[in-house]
């Protein structure tokens, strides 16, 4: 995907494989929904095994849900065989997510040699703002 300017059809659906058979992926429950050159889209459906005590979304849901929409718009940008990893992550909570569907859209900002710089919102199933985040991605 490394060179290209745009995505094909098989690297989206073998993107979607790949995701469908990460067992953490899996067992969060999130699904790709939308790819294309720097851009990613992952869904989450809202269960009750992902609320904290309050009956929120967990912020740690949160993060891995961005963490992983960050990684697959990232992945837009290099061959299938390079690797990446992630150097930090900040998450800004903006509103609790209670019930709805859960949607955060990656944007590569930047894509440098060996840095990305990556930025992310998720929304509700209403479109409303949930949280935004900012990361920076390595090449290895």
């Amino acid at each position: 995907m490394a060179d290209s300017l745009s995505i094909t059809e098989e690297q989206k659906q073998r993107a979607k494989n790949v995701l469908d058979n990460m067992p953490f992926a899996r067992l969060i429950g999130m699904t790709l929904d939308h790819l294309e050159l720097d851009t990613a889209t992952v869904r989450l459906e809202m269960r009750d095994e992902l609320r904290q005590p309050g009956g929120l979304l967990h912020g740690g849901v949160t993060a891995t849900l961005i963490d992983t929409a960050m990684a697959f718009a990232v992945r837009t940008r290099v061959a299938d065989d390079e690797h990446t990893a992630t150097i930090d992550l900040t998450v800004h909570y903006i509103r609790p997510h209670i019930n709805v569907p859960a949607f955060c859209t990656a944007k590569v900002v930047r894509a440098g040699k060996r840095i990305f710089t990556v930025s992310a919102e998720m929304t509700n199933e209403e479109g409303k703002l949930t949280a935004t985040a900012i990361s920076t991605y390595t090449r290895l």
